[in-house]
């Protein structure tokens, strides 16, 4: 009697996963894990390469850790990507610290996650 055949991932699958996203002193930074699982294809060009060629074989419903350095996440820090901005622009009910990760508008609408470097009176 031979073995059922494992499905594994493949290119071009949907995928339905829950992440977790953690800095290198284990703080989590984004999870899908309170609300519902992301859905994408494998593929798409919606992770990063080097995630994708990690879920590239897993069996359906393996629990897996991947780990990718910047370069192959999001990239390492970029000195122009520091922006400076005016204490008037936070809400005041925001209570920031230094390495607090917080979501920002784009003039186009679009968001994007930043780090909190530094505080002072101004900025």
């Amino acid at each position: 009697m031979t073995e059922p055949r494992q499905i594994q991932i493949t290119r071009g699958d949907v995928v339905t996963l829950h992440y977790e996203i953690r800095l290198p002193d284990n703080r989590v930074v984004d999870s899908s894990f309170e609300g519902e699982p992301m859905a994408f294809v494998l593929g798409d060009g919606s992770f990063a390469p080097k995630l994708e060629e990690a879920l590239i074989g897993l069996p359906l419903g393996e629990h897996t850790r991947i780990l990718l350095t910047p370069e192959f996440a999001f990239g390492t820090p970029d000195p122009e990507m520091i922006h400076e901005l005016p204490r008037s622009d936070v809400p005041n009910d925001l209570a920031l610290s230094i390495d607090d990760v917080v979501e920002f508008d784009l003039p186009n609408g679009d968001a994007v996650a930043g780090t909190v470097r530094a505080i002072n009176e101004e900025t």
